[in-house]
């Protein structure tokens, strides 16, 4: 078993996994290194609710840990040459530029780690692709260690994360599986065992699945293009609830119960988001094409685009029921986040149904528990800027913050509800409803709210699947 370990990479994967690890493993030296000093002093402050990523549970297990066996730097190159072990978990973003732009994941910070791996070790590592990859990405890593000119042999093994953000630190302790893929020589098995040691401390060792290196890269892509699927199986079924009377609740329930489909992930939204599902896809779907699998791609590009028409026709339903127009008209947004109990932005429906809004000339007002309004406007300015699109100050100018979610529904024409943050269930609604603009209206991107209670109230009151 090792007893010095690190990971290079300080956000939502590296910092909690090495977090747990270090909380189950006190006898292991646990690093975590990040060449962003303003994420390594947050991990460091002092006061726990400063943490950089927020995550139930989180500030418990670093506190627990910090300062004893588990440690934030920006000493890369320490790291990597006192560890026996070295995980990789930095961004791996959808391509922007060049060949599979807006599909093919961008490893270029994988490929600087395992070039920074090469300079700096001075003995054989085993080095853990953490982050999600594409199939074969290993093979790229292996062939920079190879041909680094040292002489050293490390050995790499894929160990893809499947932590849903919000119940990330639940997910580390009790994971369903632990998966380890490896190369079937001595030595990568004697590296997959190091593996399955560390893990096996708190996990079942039935629990952890040991497999090629290909399969465990694979496997992650397959994983989440699945629950992908799921989501946006039943949004396609939401919109024909709402034209046939159905109700799509009603409907997942019944499906659910069939013991070959389960009742998981089949709750209707205004769409998915996060840093995996659509990146991953994605890449999937690059893939399929780079190998001649057009239909294959054909298949999986359908989950991404029922995932964007469900947040376009929210945003059209908003504009349609407000009497066709939204010019100059105040929309409160309740949440930003892409999910509750999660600060992470990254693809949430939020901005794409306020990107639709605003150029319709809305006003928007936001509160997020977690999200800062600098947060949300840098969104949108990425959005924007990707698309080659001006004025964006200007059109900045119409997104604003409150700071509770009633405060936001001062004078607004209508309410969305996009992130299904508990505490939005236990507002005071008849307050809420005497400052709006009448007709007041609500609509519930997550089905979390009362319809009848907000109807008896006096709210025109529109939810995702139900026809109204």
């Amino acid at each position: 078993m090792p007893t010095k370990i690190c990971c290079i990479g300080a956000g939502y994967v590296g910092g909690p996994t090495m977090a747990v690890i270090a909380r189950q493993c006190p006898d292991i030296e646990v690093r975590v290194a990040d060449i962003n000093p303003e994420r390594i002093a947050a991990w460091n402050h002092p006061e726990l609710d400063q943490l950089p990523i927020y995550e139930p549970g989180l500030a418990e297990v670093v506190n627990k840990a910090r300062g004893r066996n588990l440690f934030f730097s920006t000493e890369v190159d320490r790291a990597i040459a006192d560890s026996d072990m070295i995980f990789i978990a930095v961004n791996t973003p959808t391509k922007t530029y060049g060949e599979g732009k807006g599909m093919a994941a961008d490893l270029t910070y994988v490929e600087q780690c395992a070039r920074r791996i090469a300079q700096v070790a001075t003995s054989p590592k085993i080095v853990v692709e953490k982050s999600t990859l594409p199939v074969r990405t290993a093979e790229a890593i292996q062939t920079i260690f190879a041909q680094s000119g040292n002489g050293i042999a490390h050995e790499v093994l894929s160990n893809p994360e499947f932590l849903a953000e919000g119940t990330a630190i639940e997910d580390l302790f009790k994971s369903d599986r632990v998966l380890i893929g490896g190369d079937s020589t001595p030595s990568g098995a004697a590296a997959v065992e190091s593996l399955v040691s560390i893990y096996a401390r708190w996990i079942p060792r039935e629990k952890i699945v040991t497999t090629n290196i290909w399969s465990s890269e694979l496997s992650k892509l397959v994983s989440n293009a699945f629950l992908a699927q799921r989501i946006s199986s039943i949004n396609s079924i939401s919109a024909l609830c709402e034209a046939t009377g159905a109700d799509v609740s009603e409907v997942a329930q019944a499906v659910g119960k069939d013991s070959r489909i389960g009742p998981k992930f089949l709750k209707a939204s205004v769409g998915f988001g996060g840093s995996c599902f659509q990146k991953d896809i994605l890449n999937l779907v690059y893939l399929c094409r780079h190998y001649g699998l057009d239909k294959v791609a054909d298949y999986w590009q359908g989950v991404i685009d029922i995932n964007n028409y469900q947040k376009n026709r929210f945003a059209a339903r908003i504009q349609k029921e407000l009497f066709n127009t939204v010019n100059g008209k105040k929309i409160a947004f309740w949440g930003w986040a892409f999910k509750k109990d999660t600060n992470d932005t990254r693809e949430s429906a939020a901005i794409y149904v306020a990107d639709q809004l605003l150029a319709e000339g809305a006003e928007i007002v936001v509160y997020d528990p977690k999200v800062s309004l600098d947060r949300m406007k840098l969104d949108l300015q990425l959005l924007w800027e990707s698309r080659g699109e001006n004025q964006i100050k200007k059109r900045l100018q119409s997104l604003k913050s409150a700071d509770s979610a009633q405060a936001a529904c001062t004078k607004a024409h209508a309410l969305a509800v996009i992130t299904e943050w508990d505490a939005f269930t236990r507002q005071d609604f008849s307050a809420i409803y005497d400052q709006m603009e009448k007709p007041a209206c609500v609509f519930d991107g997550r089905k979390i709210l009362d319809q009848e209670k907000l109807r008896a109230i006096g709210f025109n009151s529109y939810e995702i699947g139900t026809p109204n």
